[in-house]
């Protein structure tokens, strides 16, 4: 087929400033909006009571106790914020090489979800599936013979998910990528009778250093351990291979997917909306964060404007949703805007 040539006059009949000058007629020319529908706010929890831990490498975001995170929320549910995510950091005594406290009913992440569930029950809880929060090596799998075993591992990844349904999370989120998990998740998950349990895959996680912060706050960055996920997680040089990750996770019943990073995988954003007929969500990742965060703290640019810059830059690429530490602060202008 042939492609359609856009004819344009030149200046000055044309003239696009026109468009451009006046605030009422750039609203109405605007071709992408954001909105706090949009926003998914990651937490990260930590045990005990009345905990508030700054994280040296995120400015402005915490590990918090339960009863601290409750204290957030109240926020979070007054400005709309549709939904959260917990990540945990997990003291080294209950860390194993197999990750076995992800399957405890009573861990940190399931008291968490039953506290959030009891005091916001409209609040969508979504659930990391992964191990290395809970592992003593860092990794997101079981290690055998030196390598992340993927059907071991998928094994236990099935139960951890089983264990946040029954908790009470409204999504889980497989961010391991092994192959087969989703599949085997949603077996389970159906013949436990949590078929309304969704699954948000992360479908295309890239090998990235812009992780570095988000392991420090969860403390599975041990840096002696000189942790390499390039094994499972996908090469920066790959697009392709990211709508096969995509599409195979539809075929084994994901709901919707994540991309990650993204800032710096915008256009993977993009291919996968267009090619595969799923929500997408993007993930604006701890580095992207700090990137951002530190900068602005620097004075090198003004924080309001780059952090909301950088979100509706996910909105243009064909993101549904975002994944966003900024979310507070970017549901709050944009309710100021109303």
């Amino acid at each position: 087929m042939e492609k359609k040539k856009h004819f344009i006059e030149s200046y000055p009949l044309t003239r696009m400033r026109r468009n451009r000058s006046k605030a009422f007629s750039r609203r109405l020319i605007k071709e992408n909006s954001l909105s706090v529908d949009d926003l998914i706010l990651p937490l990260f929890i930590t045990s005990g009571k009345n905990i508030e831990e700054e994280i040296n490498s995120m400015p402005g975001v915490f590990r918090l106790s339960p009863d601290r995170l409750l204290k957030l929320l109240e926020a979070v549910v007054s400005l709309d914020i549709p939904a959260i995510a917990l990540f945990p950091y997990i003291d080294k005594e209950l860390k194993d090489s197999s990750g076995t406290y992800a399957l405890d009913d009573d861990n940190l992440v399931c008291q968490t979800v039953r506290l959030i569930k009891k005091e916001f029950p409209e609040l969508g809880v979504i659930c990391d599936v992964a191990l290395d929060p809970y592992t003593d090596h860092g990794h997101d799998g079981i290690i055998i013979n030196n390598d992340v075993d993927n059907d071991k591992t998928v094994e236990i990844l099935t139960k951890q998910a089983l264990n946040q349904a029954t908790a009470g999370c409204d999504i889980v989120a497989p961010s391991d990528m092994m192959d087969g998990r989703v599949a085997a998740i949603r077996k389970c998950l159906d013949k436990n009778q949590y078929i309304n349990t969704q699954i948000m895959s992360y479908a295309a996680k890239y090998a990235s250093s812009f992780y570095g912060p988000f392991r420090d706050a969860v403390g599975s960055n041990l840096k002696h351990n000189n942790i390499d996920k390039s094994s499972y997680q996908m090469g920066p040089e790959n697009s392709d291979e990211a709508i096969r990750e995509v599409s195979l996770d539809i075929s084994e019943g994901a709901d919707m997917v994540i991309i990650k990073p993204g800032m710096p995988y915008l256009d993977i954003i993009s291919r996968v909306k267009k090619e595969c007929n799923i929500p997408v969500f993007a993930y604006q990742v701890s580095g992207e964060y700090s990137m951002i965060a530190l900068a602005s703290k620097n004075g090198y640019f003004d924080l309001e404007g780059a952090m909301m810059e950088s979100l509706i830059s996910f909105k243009r690429s064909g993101a549904d949703g975002i994944f966003s530490y900024f979310s507070i602060e970017a549901a709050k202008i944009l309710k100021s805007n109303k």
